[in-house]
């Protein structure tokens, strides 16, 4: 089983929760704290999980997530609803980059997710959840490549060819119905003419 699923399976399920994304990220500058909040020193991996709750009305949030060198089980440290969250920062639009920072009303984290891949895929999974179930206080996504927000994802690009299609399919319609007018038109004046003749 992977991290992630177990991370639901052991996390968030217990809670009628559903997890929709994680990435595995590290630090991008230490803490000041020498120890561990658990009294103890140690290797651990760390995970920033997105996950709603089962019930409605659904309520989103952002976990942090930690697994101790040595144990098989994940330990929740930290979370917050997502209508916490004031900023995600990508650092840098023009490539990809693995770091990221995450602003709520009273954290700030600076991370770096283990692939850039995997940062651009939570950060699709997180814009998206802001967008669906945040109606007022949509978090600032700055410095995100235009494939992050959605601009580019081969999702839009779908729809934009469709639209594209659907406008030229309405504007042949419109052609052919101003054509059908006119031939109508040229027809009813050959026969008014003819009538004149006569």
């Amino acid at each position: 089983m992977s991290a992630k699923s177990a991370i639901s399976k052991e996390i968030f399920a217990p809670l009628d929760e559903r997890m929709l994304g994680a990435v595995q990220v590290k630090r991008r500058t230490k803490k000041k704290i020498p120890f561990l909040a658990t009294g103890g020193q140690g290797e651990y991996l760390t995970y920033i999980c997105l996950s709603v709750t089962n019930k409605k009305p659904t309520q989103a949030s952002i976990t942090k997530v930690k697994q101790f060198e040595g144990s098989t089980s994940f330990v929740r440290r930290s979370q917050w609803m997502l209508d916490q969250l004031r900023q995600v920062n990508g650092i840098d639009p023009n490539r990809d980059s693995a770091e990221f920072d995450l602003l709520f009303e009273n954290a700030f984290d600076q991370w770096v997710a283990s692939t850039a891949s995997e940062k651009c895929t939570f950060f699709q999974i997180l814009h998206h959840t802001c967008q669906r179930y945040l109606t007022d206080k949509k978090p600032e996504f700055i410095n995100c490549q235009s494939k992050i927000m959605g601009e580019h994802s081969w999702i839009t690009c779908a729809l934009e060819s469709a639209n594209i299609i659907l406008q030229r399919k309405k504007l042949k319609i419109v052609r052919l119905k101003l054509l059908a007018c006119d031939s109508v038109a040229s027809s009813a004046r050959a026969t008014m003419q003819t009538h004149l003749i006569f």
